[in-house]
């Protein structure tokens, strides 16, 4: 899994690229700078998404524990309301 760091290192990079693509293809439309900005905004859609889940990782945890935790809490509370119920 790749760092929060390189993640958007990785998103300057395309994004400056992007840039530059839009400022030619203000000039004059090219068919391959085209088609080469739309892959480079999925990429950075990615990307975007990449930095989301490494950032609630570096704050939460991983997933699984998150989720080990969450389904811990579960069983304590139904067990509660179980022993509330029987008594």
């Amino acid at each position: 899994m790749k760092t929060l760091t390189d993640i958007r290192r990785e998103l300057d990079e395309a994004s400056e690229r992007r840039v530059a693509l839009w400022e030619d293809l203000a000039q004059g439309h090219d068919a391959s700078k085209a088609a080469e900005t739309a892959r480079l905004s999925k990429q950075i859609e990615e990307l975007w998404a990449e930095a989301r889940i490494a950032q609630a990782r570096a704050r939460y945890g991983p997933s699984e524990e998150i989720i080990t935790r969450a389904r811990a809490e579960d069983r304590l509370d139904r067990e509660s309301r179980r022993w509330r119920t029987a008594a």
